[in-house]
């Protein structure tokens, strides 16, 4: 484990970490960044933090019943841990919240919602979290339809305030690493 987590810091320092002056999702400017998109849609990368994720999930209880979270930065991780579930035996279907209620059909916010079981425990994955506010956003739209938001997980936590955020909310982050871990 310890030796795929390392392998993991290796791929985002090389193929996510940069250094220079960036504007964030929430408007601020930072001296650094992480574009974790990089990292998950590496297949290593991507595998890597499948399995690492999947590890937290599988030690959760309440038992986790669906992993999903926003679209972009969501989609390939929440992809990694239903493929690496599948092969370690124990499946987890996994859904996407889209930014806009889809303009057609359903008009649905969700999208793999059949999949998930009715009322079921879920956990939300983010691959960079700085405020936690699109976290909240997407935790008010999955409870709005009857799950219960049981675990919330990043890859990199900025330690920027996030973190404090989601806990204030009653939600606690888990990170595979906070800033002053990767640099």
């Amino acid at each position: 484990m310890e030796q795929e987590k390392q392998r993991l810091k290796e791929i985002i320092l090389q193929k996510s970490y940069r250094k220079g002056t960036f504007t964030l999702t929430s408007g601020r400017t930072s001296d650094f960044y992480v574009d974790g998109k990089q990292t998950t849609l590496d297949a290593e990368g991507a595998y890597l933090c499948g399995r690492l994720i999947h590890k937290i999930i599988a030690a959760a209880q309440p038992a986790i019943g669906a992993v999903g979270g926003m679209t972009l930065g969501a989609d390939p991780l929440v992809t990694a841990v239903s493929l690496v579930s599948y092969l370690e035996k124990s499946p987890i279907p996994a859904f996407i919240v889209r930014k806009e209620a889809k303009g057609h059909g359903t008009g649905a916010y969700i999208e793999g919602q059949s999949n998930i079981p009715a009322g079921a425990v879920v956990a939300l994955l983010e691959d960079v979290v700085t405020t936690g506010g699109t976290l909240l956003k997407v935790i008010e739209r999955v409870e709005s339809q009857g799950y219960k938001v049981g675990l919330v997980i990043t890859v990199v936590d900025r330690q920027e305030g996030g973190a404090e955020t989601l806990e204030k909310a009653g939600y606690p982050l888990k990170a595979i690493f906070t800033k002053t871990e990767l640099v």
